[in-house]
């Protein structure tokens, strides 16, 4: 079955640096594009970056609150997806997670990043 599983979160200062790991098993990683949200307590789920599968030549997306500092990288050897996030602001604290679409979405458990001023 499709499994995600995120790592890297943690407690970080403003400006500081994290990258956050989704290990994927389950489907045929590298044909599908993945996806990372992230969801702070009260408030709706956010879409924060986007990278294609093999065969698509789509360059990746970034929502505008993060583009410029987050960068979305995969890879396919190893099944892994990544987020580097760099100059971290507290308002980027949220549980971070990793995203698939196939038949239905599928969703990992989630990594707290929490950023202090």
């Amino acid at each position: 079955q499709v499994q995600l599983v995120e790592s890297g979160g943690g407690l970080v200062q403003f400006g500081g640096s994290l990258r956050l790991s989704c290990r994927a098993s389950g489907f045929t990683f590298s044909r599908y594009a993945m996806r990372w949200y992230r969801q702070d307590a009260g408030k709706a789920s956010e879409w924060v970056a986007r990278i294609s599968g093999s065969g698509d030549r789509t360059p990746s997306t970034y929502a505008d609150s993060v583009r410029g500092r987050f960068t979305i990288s995969r890879d396919d050897a190893t099944n892994t997806l990544y987020l580097q996030m760099n100059s971290l602001k507290p308002e980027d604290t949220a549980v971070y997670f990793c995203n698939v679409y196939i038949d239905k979405d599928y969703w990992g458990q989630g990594t707290q990043v929490t950023v202090s001023s």
